[in-house]
Parts: structure tokens; sequence; C-alpha cells
């Protein structure tokens, strides 16, 4: 896998847990924050694509990626927002451009409202910060007690429906990019943040993460005066195109490319032409 994820790894170490992240280039940084089930080598080709311009920083959510796997860690939106509030209080990351993915956006979001200062840009791809009753009978199926436990840790089928669901273009999910994508989840300990995600997705008012969702979504409009780039695979079937018209509701200023031939993986269905739009974006909107 280093031939596609060829990149130096760090720690930051909270309690006995380790955090890893990617830390590469030099410049204003790109803090990228992913989802579930993905990990920091989601975001491998925009790193190659931008590391010599800008300081690439990764982070891999508590139980997801190359970070420890606890079996007993609140895995919930606010801890991990704590986390990546601390990664970038030990980077010292100030005139951010903040590029989220899925729970990435609640993820990020949640970090940029603590900090609206230290945010300049926001990139966002297939995504949510705020609250919404819209989910896929496959994702209610997976948050059945019981069935989602076996499902999601038992058989994998988060990770591995997705390697097949969320990239339209199949041929660019070689057997080398599929075994990228699930390595971090090879056994049932390994999957539990796979599950403790889908178990927090905040559907009613007695969700943990439900208030924490209500104030990101309140706080939104500390970003209506920044550039912002909306980069939307238009074939995702959990984040549709009911998300990407909240999102240009909240943020008019929005420049919004939707990509008709892109599922949720929108980077591995369109990066290369998504480094060029984002290029020009950064010259558009210079920091």
């Amino acid at each position: 896998m280093t031939d596609l994820y060829p990149f130096a790894s760090h720690n930051l170490q909270f309690d006995k847990f380790r955090y890893h992240f990617l830390d590469e280039g030099e410049g204003n940084p790109l803090l990228m924050v992913h989802g579930n089930p993905t990990w920091s080598f989601y975001y491998r080709n925009l790193i190659l694509g931008f590391k010599n311009t800008h300081r690439c920083v990764v982070p891999d959510h508590m139980g997801m990626g190359k970070s420890d796997k606890p079996q007993n860690y609140p895995y919930t939106l606010s801890q991990h927002i704590d986390n990546l509030e601390k990664l970038a209080d030990h980077l010292k990351l100030d005139d951010i451009t903040l590029v989220v993915h899925d729970w990435g956006g609640a993820i990020g979001m949640g970090f940029a409202i603590r900090h609206p200062e230290r945010i300049r840009r926001l990139v966002i791809f297939n995504t949510a910060a705020f609250l919404s009753q819209e989910i896929p009978l496959s994702l209610r199926l997976c948050r059945l007690p019981g069935f989602g436990a076996i499902a999601i840790r038992g058989f994998n089928a988060f990770a591995r429906c997705a390697v097949r669901w969320a990239c339209v273009k199949q041929e660019r999910m070689t057997d080398a990019v599929q075994a990228g994508y699930l390595a971090p989840y090879d056994n049932f300990s390994n999957r539990v943040a796979n599950l403790r995600f889908v178990q927090d997705i905040p559907m009613n008012p007695d969700s943990p993460s439900y208030p924490v969702v209500k104030e990101i979504e309140e706080k939104l409009q500390l970003f209506r005066e920044h550039p912002v780039q909306i980069i939307w695979g238009a074939q995702d079937f959990v984040f549709n195109d009911h998300f990407l018209k909240r999102w240009q509701e909240i943020y008019p200023q929005a420049e919004v490319h939707r990509m008709a031939d892109a599922g949720h993986y929108v980077l591995e269905d369109a990066h290369e032409k998504i480094i060029p739009m984002m290029q020009n974006f950064f010259e558009h909107n210079p920091l």
C-alpha cells in the first residue's frame, strides 16, 4: 500500500491511546477531515496534489485508520471534535482551509465554530453539518440493535459495501485501492468505530449528538463571508441533492461544482478534475 499511501505517520498521545495523523508539505494548512468508514487514505490524491504548495494535515479519527481502536471509548461527535481541536492546537494551525467529507463535515465544522478566527476557507464534499431526517434504508438497518453489530462488526458489511456503492467508476476501485480502504478494519475489534459512528447519527433529540449538531447548524452562519467551495458527487445515495441544496441555502456565496458522474467517494471518481478546481479556487481567494 506504500505506493498509494507514501506518507510518514505521526501520532499524538491522548491518555493511553494513539491518534494518528499525516502532516505533509509546508505553507498554509489544508486540514482534511474524513468520515466513516474511510480514513486518511481517502485524501491521498489531494495530499499528493497539494503538498508542494500547502501543509496537508489529515487525521484519522480515533478508532479509524491507523489510530488506536479502543473498545471502551466515547465514540461521540463531541469527542471527535475535541480530538481534532487538540491536534490543531498541538500543530498550532491557523489560517486554515478546512476540507470536509461525510462525518468530517460535522466534526470539522464542530471545530470551526469553536475557533472561527482560525478558519479562512471551506471546501465541502458530500457531507452534512446540520440536522436531517434523510437517511437511506441501509443505514437505518445498520442502526438496529443486534443487526448492526453483526453486519458491521461481524461481516464488515459497512466498509465492504462502501467500496462497491460509494464509487461510481468501479474500474478505479482496484484490488489495491479496495485493500487500502479495508486494511484498518480487518477484524471484529477494529470495526468498533464503524458501528459507533452509525449509532451516533442524531436522528432524534434523545441522541447524545443531537444538541451538538443543532449548535453547529445554528452557527454555520459564522462563515457566510468566507470563501466556500462545494464539490458534490451527484450520484451519492446518502448525501444526495437534498443536502447540496441545504448547503447552498446556508452559503449562497459558495462556488458549486456538481459532479454528475461521481458518487459519495467523489475524490475517487473525480480527483483529477477536483484538484484543478481547488487550485483555481485558492488562486481566486488568496489568504
